[in-house]
This record gives structure tokens, sequence and C-alpha cells, in this order.
């Protein structure tokens, strides 16, 4: 469905539901809009941010013929430790079957894709689709530190960090390309980096200067800063109105 996310043009959610991991689930707007729907839609009455898989869901990009940015599972986290591994190759087949759009897997559990369980071992899928992008949320420092690290092992057409909601101060300048005469050094490093404020209620505020460190750490590396939001609908200045995409 169309989506307000302003990264994406649409968001699938063949799953939906979660639970908190970190510091950045806390105001969490998924779990408040499945509890506004709960009964409806899919969202169980009894526990509407329940892990659900939604199998009516899977054909919707085949559907999409125009290409798309697609937000997978905004709904919830395609990795949580309840998703099954059945579920994850269904849906990457939806991928393969529509590779006109782009899929953005966003997720605060990137260890799973490490782990010998696999879906893609188990199943023997050959790997990333290259139309998705695998990406992380490194909403402070510790979280930039745990999980990047970790994205960059992962094969995938392109990596990404969201820094939403944005807690803290953070440098992820380790991480994102040393650019040389010679080209660059690194193998892997994140190709885009999102930046945006909590909102809704008890929303913790963002300094603006947080956000401007990360635009001149990606300005340095040549890596494409998306500005989403600052906290609570506040205006974003005028020098963070930045809104650039990977090509």
């Amino acid at each position: 469905m169309p989506t307000k996310i302003d990264w994406a043009d649409e968001s699938w959610n063949p799953i939906t539901g979660c639970s908190p991991v970190s510091e950045g689930c806390t105001h969490c707007y998924a779990k408040r809009m499945a509890y506004r729907l709960k009964g409806r839609y899919g969202y169980p009455a009894d526990d509407p941010f329940r892990v659900t898989f939604h199998p009516d869901r899977l054909d919707q990009p085949l559907k999409w013929k125009k290409p798309k940015r697609i937000f997978v599972c905004s709904m919830g986290d395609l990795f949580h430790k309840n998703v099954k591994s059945i579920w994850i190759y269904d849906i990457l087949a939806t991928m393969y079957n529509a590779q006109q759009h782009i899929y953005l897997v966003l997720t605060k559990r990137p260890e799973i894709l490490l782990k010998d369980h696999e879906p893609w071992i188990e199943y023997d899928w050959g790997g990333w689709p290259q139309c998705t992008w695998l990406g992380v949320t490194a909403e402070n420092q510790a979280r930039a530190d745990e999980r990047i690290p970790i994205l960059l092992q992962i094969p995938a057409a392109q990596h990404f960090v969201s820094i939403e909601p944005m807690l803290g101060p953070v440098d992820i300048s380790s991480y994102l390309p040393i650019i040389t005469i010679g080209g660059v050094e690194m193998e892997r490093w994140p190709g885009w980096v999102i930046v945006g404020g909590e909102t809704g209620p008890g929303a913790r505020l963002m300094d603006p200067d947080w956000a401007r460190s990360i635009r001149d750490q990606c300005r340095e590396a040549e890596v494409p800063f998306f500005m989403k939001q600052m906290s609570n609908k506040q205006p974003i200045p005028e020098d963070l109105k930045i809104r650039e995409y990977p090509t």
C-alpha cells in the first residue's frame, strides 16, 4: 500500500509484529498502529503486535507493474526469531519474480543473517536478489557499532543505514568509504544513510547538530544522505533539507 514513509513508494507487509530489542523500540510507531487496527486487516484481536504471517499479501508486488521502492515489513522485522524460514523463503521468491522493484529490507537483527539456520542455506535459494537493499537501524552509537559491522559482512546489491529515531550523536565515519585517487579502499560500505527524529507520544528530541554531523560525514565520503524528519513535526532546518538517493 502507499506509504507516508518518505524514502519509499510503497510498504509491503507479509509479516507484521515484533518485540522490543533496543532503545529505539521504546515508542514503536508500528506497535501503536497495530493496536489501532487490532482485530482488523489481519492484526490479531488478542495480541495485535504478535508476529504474524499474511500469505494473502505475498503477491502484492507482482501486481505493481511500475517500478517502485518498496519498504519490506514496515510493520515488523523480517528477521525476528518467530519468523519461520519458509515464510522468508516465500517472500524472497516474490522478490525474484518481481525484480522491477527495489526492496528495502530494514532490520534491528542482522545477526540472524550470519547464523547456520538461514533459510537460504536450508532451501538453497541462491543469495539475495540484486533488487534487494539491506539496511540496519542505528539509533545511537552503541547500535551503530553493533549492527553496521554485521551488515557489511552480508553480500547485497546495496547496504544502507537508518539512524531513526536518532537518540544521540553518532559517528559512522569509520564505516563509510575512504575516497582516494585510486578509488574506494573498502570492499563494502553503507551506500545510503537516512536520518530521522522520533515522532509520536513521548518522542525524544533530536538535536539538529547530530544530523548535521551525519550529513558532513556522508559528504566527506560521497555517500547519499536523506533527511527524513525532525522530532515531533518540528521544521527541518534549511541546511538539512537534503533528500538524496543512491544511483
